[in-house]
Formats: C-alpha cells, sequence, structure tokens
C-alpha cells in the first residue's frame, strides 16, 4: 500500500468528500490507506447508481458487475466509459475511470483487511441495489417512500452502520489489539455511530431527496400525520410534520451520543483516532441542532454547517484533549448551544 497516495490521490479523497477527507486526514496511518481504498470504492459504486442518464437496468448490471470484481468472484476488466459520461463532478468520472487501479490496491491488502473491505463493500452496494429498484419508477412529481421504520432501519445499516463494524474490526486488528474493552458494547456503538451519521443525512436532505423521487422517511409514519410523499415538496406542511421531525431528530441525536461514546470509549492514547471519530460526531450534533430551527422542508435553503464552524469544532476538539473533562462534555455542549 506504500504507493496508494499516488495511485489514488489525496485530491482525489478530497474532492469527492470534504468531510470525510479531514477525518482521512487524522487516522493513523496504520488504518488511512484502507479505510480510504475502502471509502473510494464505495463512492465508486454510490456514482454507478446516481448517475440517472443511464437506465435503472444498465446501473444494476455495473453494480453487479463491480461487487463481483471487488468481492474476487470475477475478473474481466470493466469499463464504464458510457456511464463516467453522465457524471455530475469530474472527481466522480475519474473514480470511473480508475476503478480498476482501485481494484489493483485492493488485491494487495493482507488477506484480514481484503475481507474487511469485501465485506462491507458487499452490504453496502447491496443496499444501492436495494434503494435502486425501489425507486426505480418514481419521479418528483410522484416520489415514493420507505414503507416502514424497520426499511429505514435496515437502510441506515446498509449504507452507514455496516462502515461502523468495519472501521471498528480494522482499527482494533491495527491499533490497539490487546486493550482490554467491551468488545461487543464497541462494535454495537459502531454500528449506532454509522447511523447516526446517516440520520443526520437523510434528516437534512428531505428537499433533495424528493427532487430525485426518493423519501426516506417511511410512509407508514406519514399516513399516520395524514402526510404522504408529495406533501413534503410544501414547506408549508411543516407544521404536520414536526411532531415525528421531531422524534427523528432525537433518534439520531441518541445514536450519535452512541457514537460520542464509542469515540471515548477508544485508547486514550488513540489520539489520531479519538479526533477522526470526534470531529464527525460533533459536525452532526451541530447541524442536529441547526434543523431543529430551520424548515427543513424549504428547497432553497440547504442546512448545513459551515466551513468556518468546522475549522472552530476541529480547533477546540485539539485544544481541549488534555483536559478530559472538558473534551467530553464537547458532544452535550453541542446539542444543548441555541443556534
Amino acid at each position: 500500500m506504500s504507493d496508494a497516495r499516488q495511485v489514488l490521490p489525496g485530491d482525489l479523497l478530497k474532492a469527492t468528500s470534504r468531510s470525510f477527507y479531514l477525518t482521512l486526514r487524522a487516522l493513523p496511518a496504520a488504518v488511512r490507506p484502507q479505510i480510504g481504498l475502502a471509502y473510494l470504492l464505495a463512492r465508486t459504486t454510490d456514482t454507478i447508481a446516481d448517475t440517472e442518464l443511464v437506465s435503472v437496468a444498465a446501473r444494476l448490471d455495473a453494480l453487479a458487475a463491480l461487487r463481483g470484481r471487488i468481492l474476487g468472484e470475477t475478473s474481466g476488466a470493466l469499463d464504464f466509459g458510457p456511464l463516467s459520461q453522465g457524471c455530475a463532478l469530474p472527481a466522480e468520472k475519474v473514480l470511473l475511470e480508475r476503478v480498476e487501479e482501485a481494484l489493483r490496491l485492493l488485491e494487495q491488502l493482507p488477506e484480514s483487511d481484503r475481507r474487511l473491505v469485501q465485506e462491507v463493500l458487499r452490504v453496502i452496494t447491496g443496499g444501492q441495489e436495494l434503494d435502486l429498484k425501489r425507486f426505480a419508477n418514481a419521479t418528483a412529481e410522484a416520489p415514493a417512500a420507505l414503507e416502514t421504520e424497520a426499511d429505514l432501519d435496515d437502510y441506515t445499516w446498509r449504507v452507514a452502520g455496516c462502515v461502523g463494524e468495519f472501521w471498528t474490526r480494522l482499527c482494533r486488528a491495527h491499533l490497539f489489539p490487546n486493550a482490554r474493552l467491551d468488545e461487543d458494547l464497541l462494535l454495537r456503538n459502531g454500528v449506532r455511530f454509522g447511523n447516526g451519521l446517516q440520520w443526520v443525512n437523510i434528516l437534512r436532505d428531505i428537499p433533495q431527496d424528493l427532487l430525485k423521487g426518493r423519501c426516506y422517511l417511511p410512509r407508514q409514519s406519514l399516513a399516520a400525520l395524514g402526510l404522504n410523499p408529495g406533501d413534503l415538496l410544501s414547506s408549508e406542511n411543516l407544521p404536520r410534520l414536526r411532531p415525528f421531525y421531531d422524534q427523528c431528530l432525537d433518534r439520531a441525536a441518541a445514536h450519535l451520543a452512541a457514537g460520542w461514546d464509542y469515540t471515548n470509549a477508544l485508547p486514550g492514547g488513540q489520539v489520531r483516532l479519538r479526533l477522526a471519530c470526534a470531529w464527525p460526531v460533533l459536525i452532526g450534533a451541530r447541524t442536529l441542532r441547526k434543523l431543529r430551527h430551520e424548515n427543513v422542508l424549504n428547497p432553497s435553503r440547504r442546512i448545513k454547517v459551515s466551513r468556518r464552524e468546522i475549522r472552530a469544532l476541529i480547533a477546540r476538539s485539539i485544544f481541549l484533549y488534555p483536559w478530559p473533562s472538558a473534551w467530553r462534555g464537547q458532544f452535550d455542549r453541542e446539542m444543548k448551544k441555541e443556534v
């Protein structure tokens, strides 16, 4: 993995995710290449799933072909040229064009690391395929929704919770294999950590998802409020949605709290790892706080944490690290602050 940054450079990681790139840079070198590679492969599969200029059937075929290569079930060269022409971002086009380089890096990983990467990509691509089939005929004018809260839990596990498990097993193996920890609790909180971050995305991106015909708030929960997915296209319906939406915010906050517990359960000497975990939790908490005070159904105003705020959060977390009590209190302060 010594040439990983030369083959798949940091600027590609930075271009495909501003937030995750900060986390990746903070990670210890022993796990940074594996996690970076897993992320790039996941972004590649996500790019395939989201390339709407290509038919759903073609995207499903492309996903299946890439999953086969990732899992080592097939060996034929991949050509995503037609897909790459429909990419919205230049970096996503590069991901598709250079997928063979990423796959070669995967083959070079030690077997134990390769299996972890393969398993998390197996789950993620399964979720992406399920999403494509579920929303195949949905449009902005007639959006479709997940049916039940169980479907929502399954979705968050497939696209994010499984990443928390992957992250935990990989870091445990390479960074603190002999530390005395509650292994089961660490894994459970790792899953909840991932789930919480995805909940934040879902609750923040309702208008953007609806424009793609997708509603991740369950149809049954909306129906209990006298709403259907299409009603969420109007910001005037927020008061009717608000009781359930606030419950969802509370649920997301509980998952992030488990992610904060996870961060603080890591060995104190793992400074870089703890910082890499702390930043997305604190950014997520700040986002939830904003969502409680904004009309999330307003498509003209996307709610997000600014670059300035992120820089301040990072600087504060580094400054407070030597003081355990002040460090641990960061999450509660974020959740309780007024916007």
